[in-house]
């Protein structure tokens, strides 16, 4: 027996007191739907993520028969990352026991409606940062990093580890107009102000993405000594074509993890060689998980993923965002004692995800991401990232794992997320969940 045989037959012991106990019939599934957005511009970033997460599903249905044996009945919903589109897929997949938004301005959008309509929402990775407080925010989750996280790591990548480096020192940040784009503006103010150097913030408009002359005309005027990119879709490949124009130093201009497509990077080849992104997950091609992809979903003419992209950074995170939803099922499954979990019991299972390196090894993900658990107060796990750089060809680890400041951090979540609770009042809290 292989060691993934081994894994599945573990993960099948521990859970046959479920198989047991409630027999599937032929007409059950679990539904999961995710809003997409293959289309507009920001499809660049969009289609291989939703690929990863189609065909992660498609291979557990295939080589599992689903969850413990109720097969999983996954669906697209397009939105082309548009916030009423967004809100149409939100009444659209009322069955899907998760709402995956896809876009931080759908997310913002759907919050309240699923708060009240006790629909967990899964945002991995973007969102509003003080989501994961999961006290004020027990419907909402965003692992394994937030925004904020992930400036905070950025800042000590770049400063070595000693942001006392930073005194005196100008920095960029050119980012993409809208909620998205300013969301770490408020944290990297804070760091400014205490470790005494200078925040620049540039906004890209959307219709100024894949034309950014002007800004990187004030780049070059401003010198600065790092570029912080916050882009996504088609905003990327403009920042790298302008900063190879502009001469800017590659290895000067750091991005956040969706501002690295590999479409993008390989287009822009030896020209953008230095580029450094930080990333909540690496590609792992050898992960049991991928290769379990090839064998049964691609090879297997079952998705039109092409051979080439299984190894792609953002296709690979997508099928970590659908692990995310498969695990709390898993949870919500074994502490319920149910195969047949309801959203309210998956909830519980977003909020006790415990993905140690045993459990990453068992889901067959191991390398691909670095341990974290969420909790009732923390709805991010406060995992990890690693630098990643372009060597022109792909994107090779450049860190170790780098983890956040939470003392910076903290009291700007617990302020914000009181301040929507009170905007929003009367606010569905879980008064139950002690910090």
């Amino acid at each position: 027996m292989n060691a993934s045989a081994i894994r599945r037959s573990v993960a099948a012991a521990l859970l046959s007191g479920i198989v047991l106990a409630n027999p599937a019939r032929a007409e059950d599934t679990i539904d999961i739907a995710s809003m997409t957005f293959r289309t507009g511009p920001y499809a660049a970033t969009g289609t291989p993520l939703a690929n990863g997460q189609r065909d992660y599903m498609l291979m557990l249905n295939e080589r599992d028969g689903g969850i413990n044996g109720i097969r999983l009945n996954y669906s697209e919903c397009e939105t082309g990352a548009g916030v009423d589109k967004g809100v149409e897929c939100y009444d659209k997949t009322s069955a899907s026991l998760v709402v995956q938004p896809g876009a931080s301005a759908v997310a913002l959008e759907v919050l309240p409606k699923a708060a009240a309509d006790k629909r967990p929402l899964l945002v991995p990775g973007y969102g509003f940062s003080a989501m994961s407080a999961g006290k004020v925010f027990p419907w909402a989750f965003n692992p394994p990093v937030t925004y904020w996280d992930g400036a905070s790591m950025m800042l000590k990548s770049i400063a070595n580890g000693d942001l006392d480096s930073l005194r005196g020192k100008k920095i960029v940040l050119l980012h993409l107009e809208g909620a998205y784009g300013q969301e770490p503006e408020q944290l990297l103010q804070e760091y400014a102000d205490t470790f005494g150097f200078t925040l620049l913030p540039i906004p890209v408009g959307v219709k100024e993405m894949q034309h950014q002359a002007e800004q990187w005309q004030r780049i070059k005027t401003e010198q600065p000594d790092f570029v912080l990119l916050w882009g996504w879709g088609a905003m990327n490949a403009g920042a790298l074509s302008e900063a190879a124009k502009t001469g800017f130093p590659m290895d000067k201009l750091v991005g956040i993890w969706w501002s690295g497509s590999d479409a993008d990077l390989k287009a822009a080849g030896e020209e953008a060689k230095g580029y450094r992104l930080l990333s909540w997950n690496q590609p792992a091609p050898e992960a049991q998980a991928v290769q379990d992809i090839r064998k049964y979903v691609v090879a297997a003419d079952r998705s039109p993923t092409a051979p080439d992209e299984v190894d792609g950074l953002l296709y690979q995170r997508g099928v970590l965002i659908s692990m995310f939803s498969v695990e709390a099922v898993k949870a919500a499954q074994e502490h319920f004692d149910t195969r047949l979990v309801n959203a309210e019991q998956v909830r519980w299972g977003f909020e006790n995800l415990k993905l140690d390196d045993d459990a990453l090894a068992l889901v067959g993900v191991d390398g691909m991401i670095a341990p974290f658990a969420t909790s009732c107060a923390d709805h991010s796990g406060r995992g990890s990232a690693w630098m990643l750089q372009w060597n022109g060809a792909r994107f090779v680890r450049a860190s170790d794992a780098l983890s956040a400041d939470p003392e910076m951090i903290s009291p700007l979540v617990d302020a914000e997320a009181a301040n929507y609770a009170q905007a929003h009042a009367p606010w569905p809290a879980n008064d139950d969940c002690k910090m």
